[in-house]
């Protein structure tokens, strides 16, 4: 596949893409948690062990703008905020799970884990 630019960014092949959407420290664990379930700020920060509020924002703020996480407001007081998967972000599952078991597998063949 040909080099393509999107949003000003030079891209070499889709995995290099997907990744660029989900890849990172925190993504991951982010749209995992989200799979089945609706979740509160605090309730994402309380069980992703070691994210600080400013990464666990942002990385919201990206998966939202990507399109992969829904933010839904409410207004009352104070502010309530439920982040949720999209069925977009649900795609994303399949492909984590995967990458997941390779990375047990690997952990296994390396005797981290039994």
């Amino acid at each position: 596949m040909p080099e393509f630019l999107y949003n000003n960014k030079l891209y070499y092949n889709p995995v290099e893409f997907a990744m660029d959407r989900i890849g990172g420290t925190w993504k991951i664990p982010i749209l995992w948690r989200l799979q089945n379930r609706v979740m509160r700020y605090g309730e994402l920060k309380k069980d992703i062990p070691h994210i600080t509020d400013k990464m666990l924002t942002s990385q919201l703020r990206e998966l939202e703008k990507e399109g992969f996480v829904h933010r839904q407001v409410y207004a009352v007081v104070p502010p309530k905020v439920e982040y949720s998967i999209t069925a977009k972000g649900k795609r994303t599952i399949p492909v984590i799970e995967t990458i997941r078991n390779y990375g047990l597998s690997l952990m296994k063949e390396e005797n981290i884990i039994e």
